[in-house]
């Protein structure tokens, strides 16, 4: 746990001019991730349709032979597809919110620099 805090100290800005530079970095990683996300998102929702396009497609007898996932596994699959990464695009965002809050503020550079300390 240590040592990924000594290098996130040492990647940190140390002249508060380096702090705006810092603060574009790291919203622009941010919101590639959440893009990421959304990308996984709706993969797995393209795959879920088709796969139920091709169910309904199947005559009576395949679909009794073929069998369905059960509707338990479907929600298990939904919290871990959908509802966790959604809520992690959602916590991202609003680390960006506040990112761009910093970045934009009258506050002196040397105490925006301080305030860095709360994204780590």
């Amino acid at each position: 746990m240590t040592i990924m805090n000594e290098e996130r100290l040492s990647s940190a800005p140390h002249k508060p001019a380096d702090v705006v530079p810092f603060l574009e970095a790291y919203i622009a990683k941010k919101e590639e991730e959440i893009a990421e996300i959304e990308q996984m998102v709706s993969r797995y929702e393209e795959r879920r349709l088709k796969e139920e396009r091709a169910y309904q497609a199947m005559s009576s007898l395949r679909k009794l032979l073929s069998g369905r996932k059960p509707a338990h596994h479907l929600a298990v699959e939904y919290i871990h597809y959908i509802k966790q990464p959604m809520e992690r695009a959602r916590m991202l965002r609003h680390e960006i919110e506040r990112a761009r809050a910093l970045r934009d503020s009258a506050v002196p550079e040397a105490a925006k620099l301080s305030e860095l300390e709360s994204f780590r």
